[in-house]
């Protein structure tokens, strides 16, 4: 670990509180304190004993919901963002949505839950899904994209500002091209990969085109467009399931999005309390220096 010289924790606050932000400043003994964003997020130098578990302590005993991260100060602001799709960009998991139109919505849910715990193959898991859509009118998956998918609050923001200061934005999705070519465009990111589902110009045959993009693949995503940026380490990841553990773990900023147990404890940081912009937070970033996007 960095000394703590080196070190830096950011905190932000699910609700704008003032009064509650100086004091936690205060318990955690930050010192060389930046506002980010009036009475919601500044940051510090931490003392040299800070630990996570007495950022934690701290936020408990004061009774505040918020976000952190402690990190080193060097290379903070990243030149790649990169990010899951389902339940991280959106709100919604595309499959179980298209999976209620063709009336199998508990029993793909029940499956999605579980890979995305980690408790079964990413892979296996999704042919399985997939196959239940066997049939489904493609009407349905535009009707579902326009009716049912949400952008989270933030995500616009978060890729505005980061692509106004000169970052690459990518999505890499273990859902379908279908929707992150859409979701993609919405939210501004310039490239989008995912996987494809088959079909016979009328309706879903059930299949998805190998190879299925998963965890290892998302891994790969990042490697690839940080190669010519320094690397893995000069980018962002942000995911909520155990497909992007892999991207989170390596990035040089790996963030966790209200996202399952062993996501949330592996990556470097989490956002369990406030929205995307938290993301542009942690990078140092000033509510001043936000390209609020529509």
């Amino acid at each position: 670990m960095a000394n703590a010289i080196d070190q830096i924790l950011t905190l932000v606050l699910k609700k704008k509180d003032a009064s509650a932000l100086e004091s936690l400043l205060s318990d955690l003994e930050l010192t060389a304190i930046t506002p980010l964003s009036e009475g919601k997020a500044a940051e510090g130098v931490p003392p040299e004993t800070l630990t996570k578990d007495s950022i934690e302590a701290a936020l408990t005993d004061a009774g505040v919901e918020a976000d952190y991260c402690l990190q080193s100060k060097a290379g903070r602001k990243k030149k790649l963002l990169i990010c899951d799709m389902d339940s991280t960009l959106i709100g919604q998991e595309c499959i179980d949505e298209l999976a209620d139109f063709a009336g199998f919505k508990e029993k793909v849910s029940a499956i999605t839950e579980r890979a995305m715990r980690g408790e079964i193959g990413f892979e296996g898991a999704l042919t399985d899904r997939v196959a239940l859509l066997k049939d489904l009118p493609l009407s349905d998956l535009q009707t579902c994209f326009e009716d049912r998918i949400r952008i989270n609050e933030g995500a616009k923001t978060l890729c505005a500002t980061m692509k106004a200061n000169g970052a690459e934005t990518v999505v890499v999705s273990g859902g379908f091209t279908f929707f992150s070519s859409r979701v993609a465009e919405a939210v501004g990111f310039e490239n989008h990969h995912a996987n494809i589902l088959l079909d016979d110009d009328q309706a879903l045959t059930g299949q998805v085109q190998p190879p299925i993009l998963g965890r290892e693949a998302k891994l790969e995503r990042l490697k690839e467009y940080s190669q010519d940026l320094g690397g893995p380490e000069a980018a962002v990841a942000i995911g909520d399931g155990a497909n992007d553990l892999a991207m989170i773990t390596a990035s040089g900023l790996g963030i966790a999005y209200y996202a399952k147990p062993a996501v949330a404890a592996a990556a470097h940081c989490a956002i369990n309390h406030s929205d995307l912009r938290t993301a542009l937070y942690f990078q140092g970033y000033k509510d001043s220096e936000f390209v609020e996007a529509g």
